[in-house]
C-alpha cells in the first residue's frame, strides 16, 4: 500500500511542486541525485572512478510535451558524452525515451536516439536506454533494435517483474544487444507483472542466468544481497570471468555493498542521475524500500 501510494504521488504535479520547492526535501534528494548540474554529476563520476567503480550518467527527465524539449534533451546528452571524454572518465550514459519524444512520435524519437549513439561512437562510448513502465516496453525495444541495426553502441534494460521479459531477453540476445537486468520500479497491473516478491526474484535469477550464459557483456543491476549471491554462485559454477559482466547499483544506495564487491574483484557501475527534473526519480527510490521513507521522515521532523 505504501509503495502504491508513493508511486501514485510521483505522478502528482501539485505534490511535485511542494516537494521540489521544499528546501528540506531538496536536500534529502541529494542522497539519491548527484545534483542539478552536469558539473556535479561529473564530480560524482570522478569520485566513483577514484573508488574503482564505473559510472553511468543520466540527465533526469521524462514525458516531454514538445519536440523542442526533446531536442534540448538530446543536446544535453551530447554534452555529457563530450564531458566524459574531456574528463577522461570511465563512464557511459543512460537515457529515457519519453525524454526524447517517444510520446510524440516514435520515428522522431528514434532519429534523436540514433544521433546520440552516432555521436557517442566518436568517443567509443555507449548509450543505455532505460526501461520505463510497461506501456512503453515494446516501443522501447523496437527503437533500440532499429538503432542497433545501424550502430551497435546501444543497449537497454529488462525488468524481471514483467511476465514478458524472458521472451524479450531471447529476442534482444538474438540481436547481440547488451542488457541491464533490474527488478522494476513502476506500479504495474497484475495482468502484466508478477505480484509477489518471490516470483519477481525467481524470474530475476532465471534471466540473470540467461544473460551470463549468452557470451555478451551485461549489467546485473540489484542491491539485493540474495540476487548478488545467486549471480556470484552461477558465474563461479559456469566459470564465467568477473570481467565478463558487471554489477550495477544506484547512486547513494548500498555504498557499503558497492565497495565490498569492488574489493572482491567485481566490476561495479554506479548509476548517477542529475538535473532539475529529479522528483519522479526520487519518489521511485522512496517507494522501493521502507527504509528510504523512514530516512525522509526522520530528516523532515528533525527540521
Amino acid at each position: 500500500m505504501l509503495r502504491s501510494t508513493l508511486l501514485k504521488l510521483s505522478e502528482s504535479k501539485g505534490f511535485a511542486n511542494w516537494v521540489t520547492t521544499n528546501g528540506t526535501t531538496r536536500g534529502m534528494a541529494r542522497r539519491f541525485v548527484a545534483g542539478e548540474t552536469l558539473d556535479e554529476a561529473i564530480a560524482a563520476a570522478r569520485a566513483c572512478n577514484d573508488a574503482g567503480m564505473l559510472a553511468s550518467l543520466d540527465y533526469l527527465g521524462e514525458n516531454v510535451s514538445s519536440t523542442g524539449d526533446a531536442q534540448h534533451s538530446r543536446d544535453a546528452y551530447l554534452e555529457v558524452f563530450e564531458r566524459i571524454a574531456h574528463e577522461k572518465l570511465n563512464a557511459n550514459v543512460s537515457c529515457k525515451l519519453t525524454q526524447l519524444g517517444l510520446d510524440l512520435n516514435i520515428d522522431f524519437c528514434q532519429g534523436l536516439v540514433l544521433s546520440i549513439v552516432e555521436f557517442a561512437a566518436r568517443y567509443e562510448n555507449f548509450l543505455r536506454v532505460d526501461m520505463e513502465s510497461s506501456v512503453y516496453t515494446q516501443r522501447t525495444i523496437d527503437v533500440v533494435k532499429r538503432v542497433r541495426s545501424r550502430n551497435p553502441g546501444i543497449g537497454t534494460v529488462i525488468q524481471s517483474y514483467l511476465y514478458r521479459s524472458e521472451t524479450d531477453v531471447t529476442d534482444l540476445l538474438a540481436y547481440g544487444c547488451r542488457i541491464r537486468l533490474c527488478k522494476g520500479a513502476y506500479k504495474e497491473l497484475p495482468e502484466v507483472a508478477f505480484v509477489s516478491k518471490a516470483d519477481v526474484d525467481a524470474n530475476y535469477v532465471r534471466l540473470m542466468q540467461m544473460l551470463l550464459s549468452s557470451g555478451f557483456y551485461h549489467g546485473i543491476a540489484t542491491h539485493d544481497p540474495l540476487m548478488i549471491a545467486a549471480t556470484i554462485r552461477y558465474a563461479a559454477a559456469k566459470q564465467i570471468s568477473k570481467d565478463d559482466f558487471e554489477f550495477q547499483m544506484l547512486y547513494g544506495v548500498r555504498t557499503d555493498l558497492q565497495r565490498r564487491l569492488v574489493r572482491d574483484g567485481y566490476r561495479v557501475r554506479v548509476y548517477i542521475p542529475y538535473g532539475r527534473d529529479w522528483f519522479p526519480y526520487f519518489m521511485r527510490r522512496l517507494a522501493e524500500r521502507p527504509a528510504n521513507v523512514g530516512f525522509l521522515l526522520r530528516n523532515f521532523f528533525r527540521k
